[in-house]
């Protein structure tokens, strides 16, 4: 079994457009894979460990599971791992280190689905809220796959993230910033509100006509816009089971999975002034592609863990 940590990963220096390509291709194979709904379990409040398997078409030949938890108070409050199966032998191939593999790949979700259900006829403004690693991720994948167009940024202040944030992006010409004080103004103020907020315990905005027609919000975490659900024109999720269970799933106008946009069966945006949300809960299934991607990647250079194993069969 190798062991494959984000040193690793990082020394491979992927540029942010390939995990857009990876998400993409997971996408268009979701009808194929085998991919049962997250198991998510909480040992207190808001923590959570959530377990994510996901079985790829038979010609990958790949089976893997990621474990993802947020625990208050650690130090990232994110973590996760991967352990990726070869389905030909059942071996164990390798143990990942999932953090950046999740950042990236969240981010690039987020990215695909801003850059399929946006208003195209318009110069949007992005807001973004909660301003970590995911939130960063999802401008990097998306300043890197549109170098050659400007990007007009709305940050919510809020200690000093948003100046953190700026600091990051600072060698990019595509991008510029100004920065907004309140919730309220920043939903008023965007095209593309993306919330990358992992706890909230109320509406991002209450106001849910503050929300001016033709955006389209992307809550990566879901939290926060629950007053959206049944007003909004369109929602749009990357699995049907993740949201079935929304409390207000029944009472959506229009639900599409986000796949099915991708491969040109069904519509995304049909008219300038809709109102979308897309809820991106998050499959196994990009988590086990790239993990895969990126085992042949680097399984000559990692350190090999050895499992003696049963090689006959055996009673105890």
């Amino acid at each position: 079994m190798k062991i494959i940590t984000n040193g690793l990963i990082r020394q491979l220096a992927l540029p942010a457009t390939q995990y857009v390509a990876w998400v993409r291709e997971s996408f268009l194979m979701k009808h194929t894979a085998q991919l049962p709904p997250k198991l998510s379990v909480h040992p207190r409040g808001s923590d959570f460990f959530n377990t994510m398997p996901c079985l790829l078409p038979e010609d990958y030949g790949r089976f893997g599971v990621k474990v993802v938890h947020r625990i208050d108070g650690a130090v990232p409050s994110l973590g996760s791992h991967i352990l990726l199966y070869s389905t030909v032998s059942g071996q164990l191939l390798a143990l990942l280190d999932g953090d950046i593999i999740t950042s990236m790949r969240t981010g690039a979700v987020a990215t695909l689905a801003i850059q399929t259900l946006r208003n195209s006829a318009a110069e949007p403004v992005y807001g973004l809220v909660g301003l970590g690693n995911t939130c960063r991720a999802t401008l990097l994948c998306l300043l890197e796959s549109e170098p050659l167009t400007m990007h007009h940024v709305a940050l919510l202040e809020y200690k000093d993230q948003a100046r953190l944030f700026e600091e990051r992006f600072a060698g990019y010409g595509n991008v510029s910033f100004t920065r907004v004080e309140s919730r309220e103004e920043l939903a008023r103020r965007s095209d593309v509100l993306v919330s990358c907020i992992t706890a909230a315990h109320c509406n991002f905005c209450d106001d849910a006509d503050a929300y001016k027609p033709g955006c389209t919000i992307v809550p990566v975490h879901t939290r926060g816009f629950q007053n959206c659900d049944t007003v909004f024109d369109k929602v749009f999720g990357d699995d049907t089971g993740h949201v079935c269970n929304f409390r207000y799933f029944n009472e959506f106008r229009s639900f599409t999975e986000l796949s099915d946009v991708l491969a040109g069966r069904k519509p995304g945006r049909e008219r300038a002034d809709e109102r979308i949300l897309s809820y991106n809960v998050g499959l196994g299934l990009h988590d086990v592609l790239i993990a895969s991607r990126i085992y042949e990647m680097v399984k000559d250079m990692a350190p090999e863990m050895s499992m003696p194993k049963e090689t006959e069969k055996f009673y105890v």
